[in-house]
């Protein structure tokens, strides 16, 4: 009985500190043809600073439309417009300051 409780304990905690975008976007991201980095460079070449990315994923990820989606109409064929995230504006908007942390060119280039 204690090693259940203490095996239910760690993966409580283990889940807990896992970051909202490793918990919400890299779950679903890392079964497609796609990487995620592919998303976030098509973002920035688009939109270009980090508050025009940020508010244009922001704005999407609340309200997804085959319109104001970036991916090519192909892409789209295939796979569809995903449904509207269930996050909460404050996380995701940790999960879209996680993201562009990760992906980031400015500072890496040399």
């Amino acid at each position: 009985m204690v090693r259940k409780i203490f095996i239910l304990a760690f993966i409580f905690i283990s889940f807990s500190f896992a970051s909202v975008y490793e918990n919400n976007c890299i779950s679903c991201h890392k079964n497609l043809p796609v990487s995620i980095d592919k998303y976030f460079y098509r973002y920035l070449l688009k939109y270009s600073s980090k508050t025009s990315v940020n508010k244009a994923m922001l704005e999407y990820l609340k309200n997804p439309t085959k319109d104001t989606t970036i991916m090519p109409e192909a892409f789209i064929s295939r796979f569809g417009v995903k449904q509207p995230t269930s996050l909460s504006d404050e996380e995701l908007q940790k999960a879209l300051d996680e993201y562009w942390e990760i992906y980031k060119v400015f500072g890496k280039l040399k």
